[in-house]
């Protein structure tokens, strides 16, 4: 995997600046995202490792991406291909969607509790998160009972453990030592 990201990292970057430029990030993260989910179908990574020529690997992979694609998506396609990367493209699109929300000042926060966070209360959490983290917070929320009581949230590479299942570990952890 690290491979294809650092394959996918100059075209990501370049696909990025091309559409920051054109005034266009929203567009090209559709593009980007369904010529991604294309390339990570299952018939169609079998048809791109078999077929005979390029020419016919973009023309059908240009064909199912249909209106998906507008003239500078297809170059960009044909680009990737021409030098053997579309298997790079999920990466490609990981990689865009880390440098557009860089660029929005938006960071995606993990949360995970015990029970269902209300409307109110998830607002409320961003609001604070907002603050802490100085960006615009968008929040993945899921469900673990495993935790008792308290919130996980992750954060890129910040973690704040407020769960009763964390203290309880670190009690047990500093009463060992």
């Amino acid at each position: 995997m690290s491979e294809l990201t650092t394959v996918a990292r100059p075209y990501a970057k370049a696909a990025f600046d091309f559409a920051l430029e054109q005034g266009a990030i929203e567009k090209w993260h559709e593009m980007i995202t369904f010529a991604a989910a294309v390339a990570s179908d299952e018939s169609m990574a079998t048809f791109l490792s078999s077929a005979e020529t390029l020419e016919k690997k973009v023309e059908v992979f240009i064909n199912v991406c249909g209106e998906q694609l507008d003239e500078k998506g297809q170059n960009f396609v044909r680009l990737m291909a021409e030098n053997d990367r579309l298997k790079a493209l999920p990466a490609v699109e990981k990689l865009y969607s880390e440098l557009r929300s860089e660029h929005e000042q938006e960071v995606t926060v993990d949360v995970t509790s015990a029970v269902k966070l209300t409307k109110k209360q998830q607002d409320n959490l961003a609001q604070t998160l907002e603050k802490r983290f100085s960006r615009k917070v968008k929040l993945n929320c899921s469900v673990d009972a495993a935790i008792v009581s308290g919130l996980y949230i992750k954060a890129g590479d910040t973690v704040i453990d407020g769960t009763v299942r964390g203290k309880l570990d670190r009690l047990a952890h500093a009463l060992q030592s």
